[in-house]
């Protein structure tokens, strides 16, 4: 290989990467199909514990261990390991649930007890209002329990909304990921360089925009998260910067025995500046302060396995 010339040994890393890349995706497609004729529950309890096996000897473990050292240096060892635990536990959860995604949500306004999901009645009526007052509103969420779910909870509340995605680097596995998705969700936008253009239109349009505001974007504002610094999703302040509309966020909590709890924030008001025009970091930092108090309340149910400061 050393003999070759570099540009024969660049197409030959391409091709293995795209043979590779297709090798993971008809893996991907193979399980998700195969995971749907499994009990969900039981399907959900196995890649629990599988992915509790494998997790642990994996790169991300160590980012996770580094990052929840960073955010509670007033844990011990063994508390920090116990949250990882959890965090894999969670993951392989999200992964099983992700074949059932049409079954997941399991809300009855008529018998809530009988319900697999629980909801506060203000939550209801925040949903109701939001719904039924004629505006558009820009609703966030994080990668907390079944971050699908939040998703699913607006168009079972009858939301017309539009739902910011990242899709998979890989083709076929993409395409079945958006067939599972498109089956209860709302409007699919997928990132991407005219992504800001189609929210900022379906606010206009007076349709609710959502999207996970948690992961780390060099594009993104600068926000203090857990006393440290970081960037907000990128796309959250776009928006915040072409329409004014109300801003709610959105959280899933995993309960026992396959439960799940929604809840809708009152509306968070913009930080504005003297001349009483929305201060796009102030605002950026109130929303990522919502989102810290979160994942303070349930560390075990976030994604720490990225790299979350720079």
């Amino acid at each position: 290989m050393a003999l070759l010339p570099a540009s024969t040994k660049a197409r030959a890393r391409e091709a293995a990467k795209s043979l590779g890349g297709s090798l993971i995706g008809a893996a991907t497609v193979a399980m998700l199909r195969t995971t749907r004729y499994f009990d969900p529950a039981k399907t959900s309890d196995f890649f629990a514990r599988a992915v509790k096996l494998i997790g642990p000897r994996l790169r991300e473990h160590r980012i996770g261990r580094a990052n929840l050292t960073a955010a509670f240096p007033e844990k011990s060892p063994e508390e920090i390991e116990r949250i990882l635990m959890g965090v894999w536990d969670n993951l392989g959860r999200v992964g099983a649930e992700f074949a059932h995604i049409d079954q997941v949500w399991d809300y009855a306004r008529d018998v809530p007890e009988k319900s697999r999901i629980e909801i506060s009645p203000r939550s209801i009526e925040l949903f109701d209002q939001i719904r039924d007052d004629g505006k558009p509103a820009l609703i966030f969420a994080a990668h907390l329990a079944n971050w699908e779910l939040p998703a699913l909870a607006a168009v079972a509340h009858g939301l017309d909304t539009a739902i910011l995605y990242r899709r998979p680097n890989i083709a076929s596995a993409d395409r079945i990921i958006q067939e599972m998705r498109q089956v209860n969700m709302g409007t699919l936008i997928p990132a991407g360089r005219d992504a800001p253009l189609r929210l900022a239109q379906a606010l206009k349009d007076g349709k609710h925009v959502a999207m996970l505001i948690d992961q780390y974007l060099t594009a993104g504002v600068e926000v203090t998260f857990f006393g440290r610094k970081t960037r907000a999703n990128p796309m959250l302040a776009r928006l915040l910067r072409q329409v004014e509309c109300p801003i709610h966020g959105v959280r899933i909590i995993r309960l026992p025995d396959g439960r799940f709890r929604g809840e809708l924030t009152e509306e968070i008001p913009p930080v504005r500046d003297a001349d009483g025009r929305i201060d796009i970091q102030g605002t950026t930092q109130a929303i990522t302060s919502v989102v810290e108090s979160w994942v303070r309340e349930h560390p075990e149910q976030w994604l720490w396995l990225h790299r979350r400061w720079r």
